[in-house]
């Protein structure tokens, strides 16, 4: 049976609402401006905040929800990302049927909708990775060629919007937080000491590479322990561990037959004028030259891909390796507010990554 377009299967006033929406101009915020709106969240403020979203968000769920009609190469009709656009048209006509907000009680029934819209969205990364694993197998592809360069941008901007609209939700929920903790305005934390998170992320790396290889390098960690710079610790977090847990693998598998120890893999934390820059190096082997740019494309890995077992997409555990799509999407957290990340390798001894964090907090969100 041919999967029914949105337009059919869902009713043409909703699709005309979509587009109408869909064309009109997002508006983006800083860091900064995050920070300064959220040190007073009182009802007031709270109201204001909630006002924004209510217009804001669905013209961002419908871009994206426009753009999952259309994506190249019959993606759009595969189940996993049917899946996803249904959880996109849901979650833009639950916007739209909230009327408008006017006291606190509204504001109050409103955060609660859009809590739910965040955990409804949760699996949208597997399932979108699920999506274009099948559209892989269907077109019998062993590598994502160049053609499919489409799908790659598509995905960029499909995932950075994503992140703005999880920083903008989630933003709003923890300003509700009644004993938030010292120096932090909602999930920013004014004092983030980069070394502290870079602890925290390695120990979890280690864990799960113990338990899939019985054994983790060491990970030394170099800069000022007292230094501290406004950012969100559950990004930093996402980028740090996933930058160490692939070190730790390529290091785990370079030194796995051989009688040497493992070395150490190295986090070094430089707080400049302009950037906090955290470099994580190993000496893991390396990635050949030919093979640094697709480490940025979706679907690349070079282990085995954990999708082909459990189709559903929705695995428990933190996976070692094997989406490919860890570095695509971190390098996105890190450009969302300002900063980047680079990778830089020599064949035959390892890796350095560097993770640039722009420490003024003035960029705009970057919305595709």
């Amino acid at each position: 049976m041919a999967v029914k377009k949105a337009a059919e299967s869902f009713s043409k006033a909703l699709a005309e609402e979509v587009q109408r929406w869909g064309s009109m101009k997002q508006n983006g915020v800083s860091l900064r401006y995050m920070m300064e709106f959220g040190a007073r969240p009182d009802q007031n403020n709270l109201l204001i905040s909630a006002q924004f979203l209510h217009k804001e968000l669905p013209i961002r769920i419908a871009r994206r929800a426009i753009e999952l009609e259309s994506l190249p190469f019959g993606l759009s009709e595969k189940p996993a990302v049917l899946k996803v656009r249904d959880w996109y048209l849901d979650s833009f006509r639950d916007l739209r049927s909230f009327p408008e907000i006017k006291d606190t009680n509204d504001e109050l029934a409103f955060t609660q909708m859009i809590k739910m819209i965040k955990v409804r969205h949760n699996n949208v990364v597997p399932a979108m990775a699920l999506g274009v694993q099948q559209l892989k197998r269907d077109l019998k592809l062993k590598v994502m060629p160049t053609e499919l360069q489409e799908i790659h941008q598509f995905l960029d901007r499909f995932y950075m919007s994503r992140i703005g609209i999880r920083m903008l939700i989630g933003q709003h929920v923890a300003l509700h937080d009644p004993d938030p903790e010292p120096g932090c305005v909602g999930q920013i934390n004014t004092r983030l000491s980069p070394m502290q998170v870079a602890q925290a992320a390695s120990e979890d790396a280690r864990c799960i590479c113990s338990r899939e290889y019985g054994s983790a390098p060491e990970v030394n960690i170099y800069g000022d322990p007292n230094f501290t710079f406004p950012y969100v610790p559950s990004h930093l977090h996402l980028m740090v561990f996933e930058l160490v847990k692939n070190s730790l693998r390529a290091v785990q598998e370079c030194f796995m037959n051989s009688d040497k120890n493992a070395p150490p893999v190295r986090i070094i934390v430089a707080d400049g004028i302009e950037d906090v820059t955290i470099k994580i190096s190993d000496e893991g082997g390396g990635i050949p030259r030919s093979g640094l740019p697709k480490i940025f494309t979706y679907l690349y890995s070079t282990a085995k891909n954990p999708l082909e077992e459990n189709d559903e997409g929705s695995s428990d555990g933190v996976i070692m390796a094997g989406y490919g799509y860890g570095l695509p999407i971190s390098r996105l957290y890190a450009r969302y507010f300002g900063g980047d990340l680079q990778m830089i390798s020599m064949e035959g001894y390892g890796t350095d990554a560097y993770l640039h964090l722009s420490r003024l907090g003035d960029s705009q969100e970057p919305l595709p």
